[in-house]
Parts: C-alpha cells; sequence; structure tokens
C-alpha cells in the first residue's frame, strides 16, 4: 500500500487544491486488487461523481501497467472499486473551472467523472491517462489483425 497511498499523497500535496481525504483508505482497496505482476505507473485523487456540493465521494484513481482503476473506501464499511481496460475506454474530457477542474473518462458502458482536481493537476491526469491508452489501444489493434 506504500506505493499507492505515498503516489496519491504526492500528487495531493503537488496540487493543494484539488478535494481529497483519506486517501490511505482509498489506497488499500487499490492494491487489494492488483494482479502480482501489476505495476502502479501513475497515481491521482479527487472526487467520484457530479454531486457539486458534496465532499464524501473520494477516490484514488492509479494507471497501472494494464489497466486504471478506481479504489474507493466507504465510509461505515465495504468499498468500490472500478476497473477501465484500455479495450473499453472511448474518450477523455476535461472541463476546466476557475477553482476546480472535472474530468470525464468515457467508456463504452459508462461515464466516469471525477471532480474536484486541481485545475494543472487535471492537465496533468489528461496526459498520463491519453498516452497510456493510446499506447495500449495501439496494442490492441496488432492483436485484433
Amino acid at each position: 500500500m506504500n506505493n499507492t497511498y505515498s503516489k496519491a499523497k504526492e500528487f495531493k500535496r503537488k496540487y493543494s487544491l484539488t478535494m481529497a481525504f483519506r486517501l490511505q483508505k482509498h489506497a488499500s482497496v487499490i492494491e487489494q486488487h492488483l494482479h502480482a505482476d501489476e505495476k502502479i505507473n501513475y497515481v491521482f485523487c479527487g472526487q467520484k461523481g457530479k454531486a457539486p456540493l458534496f465532499f464524501n465521494k473520494s477516490c484514488v484513481v492509479a494507471i497501472t501497467n494494464e489497466r486504471l482503476v478506481i479504489g474507493q473506501k466507504r465510509l461505515l464499511w465495504g468499498y468500490f472499486f472500478t476497473t477501465v481496460t484500455p479495450d473499453v475506454y472511448n474518450d477523455f474530457k476535461v472541463f476546466n473551472g476557475m477553482i476546480w477542474s472535472d474530468i470525464l473518462i468515457d467508456t463504452l458502458d459508462e461515464e466516469v467523472f471525477i471532480t474536484k482536481l486541481a485545475p494543472s493537476g487535471a492537465i496533468e491526469v489528461q496526459k498520463h491517462i491519453t498516452k497510456f491508452m493510446m499506447e495500449e489501444k495501439k496494442k490492441y489493434a496488432k492483436e485484433n489483425k
């Protein structure tokens, strides 16, 4: 858990306007679901969902060498875990605001909103996710030929 949590903490320290709490708990959800040979490449945090007034929807998002994963520990018991594999990835959007920015990860089945990111943090996130997904999509295209 140290790797995921330390990277999430580093992102939060770098982009202090990002709204996220309980990073260690959310990071532990991701660590539980990693495959034995899976490596964390990039981690960020934010609020999962579009609810503008709630601040209890914090989550940690990690890009691994295989997929994008989102861990969200519930307040009392249980957790939510979401994974986005490159084969279902469709599009990425950044909604830049004055105080916070939001991102939308569009997949074939659903839309994943991560909100209340620092504006410059959202740009960095976009670069990492787009780069990873484009490289992985090329691999899928070669396999399907």
